[in-house]
């Protein structure tokens, strides 16, 4: 393991002790989503599958 390796892994550590506590606290205070709200995520992630899905039965 060569020195850029080891100071790559060190940094990353520093960053996610440096950014745990604004995570733990946005976790703890963000609003809940209602069933109305994850119906319109999954509508449309749907949408994106499917034409994925056609998309790729086209080039078959």
């Amino acid at each position: 393991m060569d020195w850029m390796k080891i100071l790559s892994a060190i940094g990353i550590i520093a960053m996610m002790v440096i950014i745990w506590p604004s995570v733990k606290h946005a976790t703890r205070n963000s609003p809940k989503g209602s069933a109305q709200d994850w119906m319109a995520f999954i509508k449309p992630m749907l949408l994106v599958v499917g034409f994925i899905i056609l998309l790729i039965m086209l080039v078959r």
